[in-house]
């Protein structure tokens, strides 16, 4: 088997890839860990290159949701290694935190539960449809449907309650 065509076919598709999935985890976690987890998602998209349908953009969106959730049960996991460490050290007086560029979206976002806030995200940040969204999560469309209709919904509300506490 002659692997030169594959690696060029598999770098052309990649690097249609790069981008959006660059921009889709940029949105979820920090650079340095958007980096590690694109990494990780193009060499699993390369172990599975067999896998990949025509259209991989959604299937790509899928491994790479995979791969950061790995990555935050990693750093879940070396987080609670660290409060031990704290118990004995004294602990950082703060954290930095991360800067959002629309306080008000990230604070109603947080209030949806993290179910309804990814479809959310899928939807209006990667700008994919009902199907899409659905082979990301493993979902029916139809279910993707319903279920964005109503965390829609619900994030309006939760956006318009904000508004009209600053205004009161």
């Amino acid at each position: 088997m002659d692997v030169e065509p594959r690696r060029a076919g598999f770098e052309a598709v990649a690097q249609e890839l790069i981008e959006p999935l660059r921009r889709y985890l940029a949105r979820r976690t920090d650079a340095a860990t958007a980096d590690d987890v694109l990494s990780e998602t193009l060499l699993v998209a390369w172990r599975r290159r067999d896998e990949m349908p025509a259209e991989p953009l959604a299937w790509a969106y899928a491994v790479a949701r995979n791969c950061l959730a790995n990555a935050d049960r990693a750093r879940r996991r070396q987080d609670r290694l660290l409060v031990r460490i704290w118990q004995v050290a004294r602990p950082p007086e703060h954290a930095p935190a991360r800067d959002d560029p629309d306080p008000a979206l990230a604070g109603a976002l947080a209030r949806l539960s993290s179910a309804d806030a990814e479809l959310v995200r899928l939807w209006a940040w990667e700008e994919l449809g009902a199907a899409e969204i659905a082979q990301v999560v493993g979902m029916s469309a139809n279910a993707v449907s319903i279920r964005l209709h109503r965390a829609r919904k619900r994030l309006r509300s939760l956006l318009d309650e904000q508004a009209e506490g600053e205004r009161s």
